[in-house]
């Protein structure tokens, strides 16, 4: 199954470090982080897990549950478990799915065939809490995450889907914003933008970010 932004994700039960998780009950009306790890006991996934463990407070303040998925079972999952608090610092706080059987993997379409058909790849899946796909990420077996960058794009999402602007290259949270091109009114430009706005284009107009 292929996934394309915009798109219902599918649900799934699966076990986990947690137990047993109904994906969307356990999801609820949260943002979600679900990322894939070819395997357990792979040195660059022991960072990663390690890292969002460590950022946890910043996924909470966005309202952002994560999840991380490898194709072993439970039994092995909790050894690592041990391994990823010894060597990062940082205790997990989040489930691990099990996949032996690759139904989730399947699912979501973690497994690329041309890079190796036995294991997942170290995909990242955003979805919002109407359980709609916003981003994915696919990165390479040698090339750890920016879980950064991805806090990064959750905030210019939940800041877009509620106000008429997009985020320009490199913005970062308190950073200038584009008008959507679809506003033209200047009259509802005022009410929306009271700070006002620059345009530099007459389809590239830059405004103070309207939340802060």
């Amino acid at each position: 199954m292929t996934l394309r932004l915009g798109d219902t994700v599918p649900n799934f039960t699966q076990d986990s470090t947690d137990g047993t998780i109904d994906f969307y009950n356990w999801a609820g009306d949260s943002w979600v982080i679900l990322f894939s790890h070819p395997k357990d006991f792979t040195p660059v996934c022991t960072t990663e897990l390690g890292e969002v463990a460590r950022l946890k407070p910043e996924f909470d303040k966005r309202n952002v549950k994560a999840i991380a998925l490898s194709v072993d079972d439970v039994e092995s999952h909790n050894g690592w478990v041990g391994d990823i608090e010894e060597t990062q610092g940082s205790k997990l706080n989040y489930p691990i799915l099990a996949d032996p059987d690759k139904k989730v993997s399947d699912l979501y379409d973690m497994i690329h065939p041309n890079a190796n058909a036995m294991v997942t790849v170290r995909s990242v899946f955003v979805i919002d809490p109407n359980k709609k796909l916003r981003l994915t990420i696919t990165y390479p077996p040698s090339t750890g995450r920016n879980f950064d960058e991805i806090i990064r794009v959750i905030d210019s999402l939940q800041l877009t889907d509620h106000h008429s602007v997009a985020t320009p290259a490199n913005w970062q949270d308190g950073g200038d914003c584009v008008i959507v091109p679809t506003l033209t009114d200047p009259e509802e430009m005022k009410q929306k933008f009271p700070k006002g706005w620059k345009e530099v284009k007459p389809y590239l107009r830059m405004t103070p970010q309207p939340n802060k």
